[in-house]
């Protein structure tokens, strides 16, 4: 029985890039953005299984690109993602076993995601039932409503939530049927668990480990792995 199964997101068209393939498929550090996630939770000791999602037209693309030439040896199996992101999630939810315990889940194109992180967030989610990586806000957070400010919000409080996120299965489940059923859209899969009333356990993350979206992120993630290669991390 695999207890501790991963599904990573990988769908998206990262159109904002506006490169030639998805914006998973282009290489940092000489690597694919989505093959260095994938050896991330490859690598885990407590990962045992991993569910991933990716468009219906990008089969053809992560053969050649990606496991080809690196292979990901706890693949279980690869799903076509859907429209959103939450869509891509809950498809990825089938394909995961009843008898598994926990899912972590983690955006494809987060490639700088380390150990530390991850096993932490799997760690807090098998002690609390959900956990996610998040940092504290660094910069004043104002609620602006058209084009004005409305208030200033206590920075104490607010945390910018990252991947992963881990979740007792049966719990994550529920709220992505309660967000089908209901036609709720959120912003990611911790809050619609919080949807339900169920507490979600925050585990520091760290700054680097960025969703590439812009190409000033890929430009970020190459200094951000230079910086690891030369012992400055």
């Amino acid at each position: 029985m695999t207890r501790i199964v991963a599904i990573i997101a990988a769908a998206g068209q990262g159109r904002r890039l506006a490169a030639a393939v998805a914006k998973q498929y282009l290489s940092v550090g000489g690597m694919p953005i989505l093959a260095r996630t994938l050896r991330v939770f490859d690598g885990n000791p407590l990962v045992e299984g991993i569910v991933l999602a990716v468009g219906a037209d990008q089969r053809e693309a992560l053969e050649e690109r990606i496991l080809r030439s690196y292979p990901c040896r706890k693949l279980l199996e690869v799903v076509p993602g859907g429209a959103e992101r939450q869509e891509s999630v809950a498809r990825a939810l089938e394909a995961v076993s009843p008898g598994c315990e926990v899912v972590v889940i983690h955006d494809g194109v987060r490639p700088l995601l380390n150990q530390q992180l991850l096993t932490a967030v799997i760690e807090a989610a098998r002690r609390s039932g959900a956990a996610m990586a998040a940092v504290p806000a660094r910069d004043t957070v104002k609620e602006v409503e058209a084009g004005l400010v409305r208030a200033t919000l206590d920075r104490g409080r607010i945390w910018l939530a990252q991947t992963p996120q881990a979740f007792f299965t049966e719990l994550i489940r529920r709220a992505h049927e309660a967000a089908a059923r209901e036609g709720i859209r959120g912003t990611d899969d911790a809050a619609l668990v919080e949807r339900l009333g169920a507490s979600v356990e925050i585990v520091p993350g760290f700054e680097e480990n960025i969703k590439v979206t812009t190409a000033a992120d890929l430009i970020y993630a190459e200094a951000v792995l230079t910086a690891r290669a030369t012992g400055g991390e």
